[in-house]
C-alpha cells in the first residue's frame, strides 16, 4: 500500500449499527480511511451478537464493568480496520463529544430512522454547522423523504420492497430471499460508499459537504436489469421462473450425476453453438427450434431438458471439462467449502487469513476492488472490546484529561 492507502488522511465517524451503513465505512477503511466506530457504552454494537459467536464467552470486562462475550464472526469481519469508541448518543454530553469529533471528520455514516439524530441534536444542520465540508451518509429503510420514511426495515424488507424477492424462487412456491436477506444491506453499503466518494470529491473542489441519502430498498430496485423498463413499456410483470432467467436459455443450474450442480450461461447464439458442440450435437445450432434466442425462449422446457439430461449423465468434473473445452460459460455452483478449495479463489487471494488476539487466525473475504497502485488492505479484524480505543480518541485526539475521561465513564457517557 502506498502512503497508507488512497484514502489516507480521510476520517470517517461511523455512528451506524448492524450492516448497511457500517459496510460503507468498512469499504472506505479498506482503502486507508481512519474509521472511528461509535458503540453503545457497556453493550457495544448489535452486530457483535448477530450470527455465530467466534468463540465461547471469556472473562474479559468491557466498559461499565460488564462481562462481554467474544464477538461474532460477522463483527470481526465487517468491523475490520475500525477503531472503537463508546458514546451515549442519547445524552447531551455524549452528543457534544460527537459534535467535537465531527468537526474534524470528513465522512459520517448513520442508519437511524429519519429524525432520530435531529432529536439528539446531531442532524445535518447541527453537524454541518461545525464542519461545513462534512459528507453525511444516511442509510435508512425507505430514505429520508416519502410517506414511508418513518417505517423500520431490514434487508429482508428491502428485498421485498425493492422487487427482487418477488422474482426469486419458483412459480408454485413462495418468494425466497435471493441468496441471503443481507444482500440488500451489502448493496446499500456499496452504493453509499460510491455516494460518499462522489460527495468527497465535490467537497474537495468547493468546500461544501452534503447528505448522501440511501433507502435500503433503492439499490435493490436499481439492479432489476430491464424489469422496470419492460413493465413501463409493455405492462409485462416478471414472474418467478426458478433458477432460470427470463431473457436467455439455457441459462440455469443443472444437476450432475454426482449430485453437484453446474451453472451454464448461454446468452447469445454463438455461445449456444459452442454448447451444442460440447454436447456432441452440433446440428442443434441450426435447428429452427433452438438456433436463435427467440426460438430457445419459445422452447425453454425442451432446451433446458436437453442440457439437464446431458449433464445429469456425467459427474460434475467431466461435464465441466467438456464445457470448458468449447469455452462454454459454466461453473460448479460452489459451496463455501468449494470456495476454500478453489485454485482461482486462492490465487486471487479472495479469502484472507487475518491473525487475531481473540480467536487466532480468522478467514474473511478479501478487498474488492483490486487497485494496482493503491490497493486496499485488511490491517486488523474488528475491535475486540467496545471502547478499546477510547483513550486514543478521547485523550489524544480530543485532549480530554484522564480525570475527565474517568468522570464520563462513571456517568455512562463513554
Amino acid at each position: 500500500m502506498t502512503d497508507g492507502g488512497a484514502l489516507s488522511g480521510i476520517t470517517v465517524l461511523d455512528l451506524a449499527t448492524f450492516l448497511a451503513a457500517p459496510v460503507c465505512a468498512t469499504l472506505l477503511g479498506e482503502f486507508g480511511a481512519d474509521v472511528i466506530k461509535v458503540e453503545q457504552p457497556g453493550v457495544g454494537d448489535d452486530l457483535r451478537r448477530l450470527g455465530r459467536a467466534a468463540a465461547p464467552q471469556d472473562d474479559r470486562t468491557g466498559g461499565g464493568g460488564r462481562h462481554l462475550p467474544i464477538p461474532s464472526f460477522w463483527w470481526l469481519v465487517e468491523a475490520r480496520n475500525k477503531k472503537s469508541i463508546t458514546c451515549n448518543l442519547r445524552d447531551p454530553e455524549g452528543q457534544a463529544l460527537i459534535r467535537r469529533l465531527a468537526a474534524d471528520a470528513h465522512v459520517l455514516t448513520e442508519n437511524f430512522r429519519p429524525g432520530t439524530l435531529e432529536r439528539w441534536n446531531l442532524g445535518w444542520e447541527a453537524l454541518s454547522a461545525v464542519r461545513p465540508s462534512l459528507v453525511m451518509v444516511r442509510v435508512s429503510a425507505y430514505g429520508q423523504t416519502g410517506p414511508h420514511r418513518d417505517r423500520p426495515g431490514f434487508g429482508r424488507i428491502a428485498g421485498a420492497v425493492g422487487g427482487l424477492s418477488y422474482m426469486s424462487g419458483y412459480p408454485d412456491r413462495p418468494p425466497v430471499s435471493p441468496g441471503t436477506p443481507t444482500v440488500p444491506d451489502y448493496l446499500a453499503g456499496v452504493f453509499a460508499a460510491v455516494g460518499a466518494l462522489v460527495a468527497l470529491r465535490h467537497a474537495e473542489r468547493t468546500g461544501r459537504g452534503q447528505v448522501v441519502d440511501v433507502g435500503l430498498y433503492e439499490p435493490v430496485l436499481r439492479i432489476l436489469d430491464d424489469a422496470l423498463a419492460v413493465y413501463g413499456g409493455t405492462g409485462h410483470v416478471r414472474e418467478r421462473i426458478g433458477s432460470g432467467t427470463e431473457s436467455a436459455v439455457p441459462h440455469n443450474h443443472y444437476r450432475a450425476r454426482d449430485g453437484r450442480f453446474i451453472a451454464v450461461a448461454c446468452t447469445n447464439d454463438r455461445m449456444f453453438a459452442r454448447l451444442a458442440k460440447a454436447l456432441g450435437r452440433e446440428e442443434l445450432a441450426g435447428d429452427p427450434t433452438m438456433a436463435t434466442t427467440a426460438a430457445r425462449l419459445a422452447h425453454r422446457e425442451a432446451v433446458d431438458a436437453l442440457v439437464a439430461q446431458w449433464i445429469g449423465a456425467r459427474d460434475a468434473d467431466a461435464a465441466l471439462a467438456a464445457l470448458a473445452a468449447e469455452e462454454v460459460p459454466s461453473s460448479l455452483v460452489m459451496s463455501v467449502r468449494d470456495l476454500f478449495e478453489d485454485a482461482h479463489v486462492r490465487a486471487r487471494e479472495n479469502i484472507l487469513s487475518v491473525a487475531t488476539s481473540l480467536v487466532g487466525t480468522l478467514a474473511m473475504p478479501g478487498v474488492v476492488p483490486r487497485l494496482t497502485h493503491t490497493p486496499g488492505a485488511v490491517r486488523h479484524a474488528g475491535p475486540g472490546s467496545p471502547g478499546q480505543d477510547n483513550e486514543e480518541i478521547y485523550g489524544s485526539r480530543l485532549g480530554l484529561s484522564s480525570a475527565e475521561r474517568a468522570r464520563l465513564r462513571e456517568k455512562g457517557i463513554i
